[in-house]
């Protein structure tokens, strides 16, 4: 898989434009990373899909990183300007997508840090 399947899948699962799905991906991915260790970010950008590793290359942590679901709907809705529901469709179609184009270990060790919404979220209906 590479950025452009990823984006078209993200896409494909929220009803959004190639262009919105894209802005949702990074946007997604970097809030995601803002909330992993340096050594699971570092895991994550060598098992991304091809273009995608600059996306979370750097980022680094910050102290609030065990904020919850409803703090990073509302990063990426202010880094997008995409609706709440429009985002809470965007971060399960971004984890599905990734839970299918990482190393299982990486995906075990990105959801792993992150509180358990995040999981919960791949796992709704």
């Amino acid at each position: 898989m590479d950025k452009r399947e990823f984006f078209g899948s993200v896409a494909e699962q929220t009803g959004l434009s190639r262009e919105e799905a894209a802005d949702l991906t990074r946007a997604t991915l970097q809030t995601l990373a803002q909330r992993l260790s340096e050594g699971t970010v570092r895991d994550l950008v060598m098992g991304l899909p091809d273009g995608l590793e600059g996306e979370v290359r750097g980022v680094k942590a910050r102290l609030s990183r065990r904020v919850g679901l409803e703090e990073a709907e509302t990063q990426v809705s202010e880094r997008t300007g995409l609706r709440r529901d429009e985002v809470h469709a965007g971060l399960r179609a971004v984890l599905v997508t990734l839970r299918a184009s990482v190393p299982e270990d990486v995906y075990a060790k990105v959801v792993g840090q992150l509180p358990g919404q995040f999981r919960e979220l791949v796992t709704e209906d």
